[in-house]
């Protein structure tokens, strides 16, 4: 690793205006509030802007990045590396006196913690060290369909619309204006770093000519201003799947916000959110459903009717002193997914009616007088 000067001189979570324990997804949402309000399309002319719009997006590269986060927490737990140009000259001490520093390695040998830093080793070497800005991945995106309970059932084709960054449709992601490319830096030879040197150790930074991309655009596109990407509406073609439930998240990889620098995109992941059914309701690839019987039906047996997601009808036997509560299963009559088809499950309840015909009365009280046992007398023997 051969860390940026700006590494050691910026506090990248200040300037996201998040704390060294913020997790990932804090930090992009940081990010993202901060570029919003700095784009310079949002704030077209305002040069502050801009060079904010730069700042956060640098701070972004490196603790958007979990490898690059551990590198740089590493690099900064060092503390200011003041030693290297102190009154006693580069390289003239490690200890704690005049142009020295003090390391804090826990247990780690010195040498392998510059030789980690300066991608070298001691001894002058200079190390090849590495591009400072290589491909940055694109931001994930989140969004929310809505689906109605059916759709939901036998999943569907849609469209997602959304109003993020694209790849920039007028240069196609090269940052330059149409008939001109990118050159090649001739600061940094292309590698986006220069190296400055240290007496016994070489550093690296950003190219200041190249901004650390290794080639500058010298005619930049109209539309992104070099940047090789524009905000603008996008539609996303979705496969929603078979059985899908209320709150799944699915992952549409590499549908999010584009790379830059030939970096891969991010990923887009879209929460649905399913409507109730008012009578069906999903359990895994089974769906459910009650079913009020009569009194009779529960004592004496029936073949009744049961509806069907598909707008049909199933018969269903009820046996003769059937309980409420009773479940029935019917093969075959679930969700249909790529892993199989789950079964309608019909639960009973018996109905009870808030109002009798004088017949229906009649009935009822002949029916009491008639029973012999109480259905309460088990509570009362043990």
């Amino acid at each position: 690793m051969n860390p940026p000067r700006e590494w050691f001189e910026k506090d990248f979570y200040a300037v996201l205006g998040v704390g060294k324990d913020a997790d990932a997804k804090e930090i992009t949402r940081a990010y993202r509030k901060l570029a919003r309000e700095n784009h310079p399309d949002a704030k077209p002319g305002d040069d502050a802007a801009e060079e904010r719009f730069k700042e956060v997006s640098a701070a972004y590269d490196v603790i958007g990045d979990p490898e690059k986060r551990k590198e740089y927490d590493e690099v900064r737990a060092l503390g200011p590396m003041g030693g290297f140009g102190g009154p006693g000259g580069p390289g003239a001490g490690f200890g704690g006196g005049p142009g020295g520093f003090t390391f804090d390695v826990g247990g780690a040998g010195l040498g392998d913690v510059l030789g980690n830093l300066f991608g070298g080793g001691m001894g002058g070497g200079r190390g090849r060290g590495r591009t400072a800005t290589g491909p940055q991945r694109g931001a994930d995106l989140e969004a929310e369909l809505h689906l109605g309970f059916t759709d939901a059932v036998a999943g569907l084709s849609t469209s997602l619309h959304l109003v993020s960054d694209a790849v920039c449709s007028t240069c196609s992601g090269t940052g330059a204006e149409p008939g001109t490319s990118p050159v090649r830096c001739g600061v940094c030879g292309g590698r986006g770093a220069i190296q400055d040197d240290q007496g016994m150790f070489a550093t690296s930074r950003p190219c200041p000519s190249c901004g650390g991309r290794g080639v500058r655009i010298e005619h930049p596109c109209p539309t992104c201003r070099g940047a090789g990407v524009e905000r603008r509406p996008r539609e996303i073609k979705v496969r929603i799947p078979a059985g899908v439930h209320d709150g799944q998240r699915i992952r549409l990889k590499g549908r999010g916000d584009p790379g830059r620098q030939g970096g891969q995109p991010g990923d887009l992941y879209v929460t649905c959110r399913v409507d109730p059914h008012p009578v069906f309701a999903m359990d895994g690839r089974n769906l459910r459903v009650t079913v009020p019987i009569t009194f009779a039906e529960a004592a004496l047996g029936a073949d009744i009717d049961v509806p069907t997601i598909d707008g049909g009808r199933v018969k269903v036997r009820i046996p003769a002193g059937t309980r409420a509560g009773r479940t029935f299963r019917v093969k075959g009559r679930g969700v249909a997914t790529a892993k199989g088809t789950g079964d309608l499950m019909v639960s009973v309840e018996v109905a009870v009616p808030a109002k009798l015909s004088d017949a229906e009365r009649e009935a009822i009280e002949a029916l009491a007088a008639a029973a012999t046992a109480s259905p309460r007398e088990h509570l009362f023997t043990s």
